[in-house]
């Protein structure tokens, strides 16, 4: 049994906080997402912190090279606070061994239970679902749920360079080689996509673009020109149309690979910056979900912020999976 999400959001949204009041112990759940990393604590007299920092600001490259960051990352939010239990969801453990493997290195730090899963994993928690699928699509894409074992299954996830489609600098990259195949079998210069993305890289000449995709060097820093898509797209692009809707379809495929590796979740729960601030994205995922699966599968789209369902997971480990109300957690409350 899980924590009912939509008590504790409710009490969330018309919880105070005395800043003055101590917090001895504290229940905290961790979201590491590609962009930014959001920490939620709450004890059990109702105080309640957040912190949220760039995720940049304390990891680079892969997560068991930035254990020594995530430490210091828990230990300045908790203060003189002592955690109770810990729950992460993190951006980039794409695996049973990888998430255990964190797991174990965290908890040699920590003395209280401690759990680590992909930060897709907390989307249906916070919605509250039992299980489901979590798809993301931000700055990068992936899809994740558990089968009836409990083992992980994990489609997409692979990076900008080779994947991550339907996420923000996928989209990014699919633009290009959209234009490219335009170019080359005689489109117009002045269809509204070319255009838009010379505007953005500030070219003369679409033949750059490739260049100019290559040059921005990370996921965040090309998924930040993503809104051009979507803009050329209700200008009239059939172009940016065909690439919105190539990543729907390609995130809906994650889903279709975690059915096929085992996995019989009903519900699919969706986040991710991308894909809740552009509609058109949206909305032609919500399309292929249902013209693929039909009335078998529901999609939930996320409207609260994934740190939740780390803090519901923490709790439960805490009270060893019991099913109880957790304490006051005002949303956003920062931690310098």
């Amino acid at each position: 049994m899980i924590f009912s999400a939509a008590k504790l959001e409710t009490r969330l949204m018309h919880a105070t906080t005395n800043r003055d009041e101590e917090m001895c112990s504290i229940s905290i759940g961790v979201d590491i997402g590609g962009t930014k990393t959001h920490l939620r604590g709450c004890s059990d007299q109702g105080t309640a912190r957040d912190l949220i920092v760039p995720t940049s600001e304390w990891r680079s490259g892969a997560c068991d090279d930035n254990i020594p960051g995530l430490i210091a990352l828990v230990r300045r939010f908790a203060a003189d606070a002592t955690p109770n239990s810990i729950a992460i969801g993190s951006h980039g453990c794409d695996d049973d061994a990888e998430c255990g493997l964190l797991q174990q290195q965290l908890s040699n730090h920590f003395a209280c239970p401690l759990k680590v899963v992909n930060d897709a994993e907390l989307l249906p928690v916070t919605m509250g679902f039992s299980s489901g699928i979590g798809v993301v699509a931000g700055t990068g894409s992936i899809a994740v749920a558990r089968d009836d074992s409990g083992k992980m299954h994990v489609a997409g996830g692979w990076g900008w360079a080779i994947g991550d489609e339907g996420s923000a600098p996928g989209l990014m990259r699919e633009a290009g080689r959209a234009v490219r195949l335009h170019i080359d079998l005689g489109g117009a210069r002045t269809e509204p996509f070319v255009e838009a993305l010379c505007e953005t890289f500030g070219l003369t000449s679409p033949t750059n673009i490739g260049t100019s995709i290559a040059q921005e060097g990370s996921a965040s820093a090309l998924g930040r020109h993503a809104p051009v898509v979507f803009k050329a797209a209700n200008a009239g692009s059939l172009l940016a149309k065909r690439v919105i809707n190539e990543g729907a379809s390609a995130l809906a495929q994650l889903v279709h690979h975690l059915m096929l590796g085992g996995v019989h979740d009903k519900h699919v729960v969706v986040g991710g910056g991308v894909i809740l601030a552009q509609p058109l994205l949206a909305d032609a995922f919500s399309h292929e979900i249902a013209s693929r699966f039909g009335a078998t599968v529901a999609v939930t789209f996320l409207n609260r912020p994934p740190v939740l369902g780390a803090c519901l997971m923490a709790q439960q480990l805490r009270t060893g999976g019991a099913s109880t109300e957790g304490p006051i957690m005002p949303q956003h409350k920062d931690v310098q």
